[in-house]
């Protein structure tokens, strides 16, 4: 496939990286000279410089009528750049377009994309802070990734030393929980981890990441560590960008009994997000000030979340909260090698805002006729897909257990209509119904074509 990426920034480089070992032929579009320099230096892809909404610079890169380019990603800092270059290159004949739009006016709805023909607009800072939200309210999880639509939602969690799963196999588990629909897809293990069978038994310490719905999370959270079950009161929130700003408005319609606090550096800031939100306490202050964050109650907080523009401030601001007594500390972290830092600090959960819209990116690219959305579980080596069964598929009409699925892919929901569900062996697939695939990286191609979701 031939791909024209436009940015090389914290989006753009690890995407052009991954698209250029998976053997694509990929054109790299940038107009700072030290990162053009950078992606030239260290990956095996075509630079071009300049700015990416020009056609003149688009022309260059491939992208105009009768050259052929397959897939264009515009990834800047830039909305206006993205936008037009993803317009320019649909009528330069361009099959494929994806844009990232920071401004959250265009995510609202896909009437943008829509309008401006454009496959796919995807706000990082939007899923970041679905992701911060959900962490908050499930107090034990340490991931979550939204799926089937917000129906349900895969959590990650760690056997507690006292938990009630540890020390018994899945199958007597669910014997013992059978009116619980959960299915635990992958256990994380220090060691190795690996794709659970019904003779799996779980251990202290395990990271288990649980496939459930909405309203049962609750319970099954207390099964893996009754401690940290309590509900949300009071939550502040350090930074008052995009994320910061999203996090305090979701919580907000979440539930009026929750007391919600923001800080940010800058006045003129923190006067217009008072404006714009209804219940939230906005504080202009330093989030590193000990005192402001004691005043303010980070002592009985359930929930701390830094959301500045830089990494390390959310990093220390993080654990300074943790420190002080918050319950549970969750800061952004938009660069890698930050987020490897994880199991050295005292803070709960980070949370990468960027690997939503790269993970967006790959599935079309790998799954380019599949309509599903895929998300990479990097930490795990893992996938999750959702997908259709086609009518006329071998899969339709067929029991689960009928399929052939290798071990290491599990198929872990199943949308029918207006009802969702956890299959099991006995489970017949219909033509329509919208799956979730949970699968090894490098198995996933081979579940797909055996369920020839589309």
């Amino acid at each position: 496939m031939r791909v024209v990426v436009i940015g090389a920034g914290e989006v753009g480089f690890p995407v052009a990286s991954k698209l250029a070992s998976e053997g694509h032929d990929v054109t790299v579009v940038e107009r700072d000279e030290d990162l053009a320099a950078k992606v030239e230096d260290e990956l095996d892809v075509m630079v071009v410089r300049g700015n990416g909404a020009r056609p003149q610079v688009l022309e260059r890169a491939g992208v105009a009528p009768g050259l052929r380019t397959d897939l264009l990603i515009a990834c800047t800092d830039r909305d206006e750049v993205n936008i037009l270059a993803c317009w320019i290159a649909r009528r330069a004949g361009v099959e494929k377009v994806m844009g990232r739009a920071r401004s959250l006016e265009f995510t609202d709805t896909d009437t943008w994309a829509r309008e401006l023909d454009i496959d796919m607009l995807i706000s990082p800072e939007r899923s970041a802070a679905r992701e911060i939200e959900e962490l908050l309210l499930v107090a034990s999880a340490v991931r979550t990734v939204e799926i089937a639509s917000g129906k349900a939602a895969l959590y990650a969690f760690r056997v507690a030393e006292d938990a009630s799963m540890q020390g018994v196999s899945m199958a007597e588990l669910r014997s013992r929980y059978s009116g619980l629909s959960a299915i635990n897809v992958y256990v994380d293990r220090e060691g190795g981890g690996f794709v659970p069978s019904g003779d799996s038994v779980l251990e202290p310490g395990d990271l288990c990441y649980v496939v459930t719905f909405r309203d049962q999370v609750g319970f099954l959270e207390t099964l893996f560590d009754p401690r940290k079950r309590r509900p949300l009161h009071r939550v502040l929130v350090v930074g008052g960008g995009k994320i910061g700003y999203q996090v305090a408005h979701r919580l907000e319609r979440r539930s009026r009994s929750i007391d919600i606090r923001l800080i940010d550096r800058d006045r003129e800031k923190c006067d217009r997000i008072a404006r714009e939100l209804g219940r939230t306490v906005v504080l202009a202050g330093d989030g590193t000030d000990r005192d402001l964050l004691e005043y303010e109650g980070v002592r009985e907080a359930e929930g701390f979340v830094t959301t500045t523009s830089s990494d390390e401030s959310n990093i220390l601001i993080g654990v300074l909260g943790k420190s002080l007594g918050a319950a549970k500390a969750v800061a952004v972290v938009r660069r890698n090698a930050f987020m490897q830092m994880h199991a050295h600090l005292d803070i709960d959960a980070m949370v990468n805002p960027h690997m939503a819209m790269a993970s967006v990116i790959m599935q079309h690219v790998k799954f380019p006729r599949a309509s599903g959305h895929l998300s990479v579980l990097e930490s795990i080596g893992a996938e999750m897909m959702e997908g259709t069964i086609p009518d006329q598929g071998r899969a339709a009409g067929c029991a689960v257990r009928d399929i052939g699925l290798p071990r290491g892919i599990i198929l872990a929901l199943v949308e029918r209509g207006t009802e969702a569900f956890v299959p099991w062996g006995d489970t017949v697939l219909q033509g329509g119904d919208r799956v979730i695939l949970f699968s090894s990286s490098e198995l996933m191609s081979r579940a797909v074509e055996l369920l020839e979701v589309r």
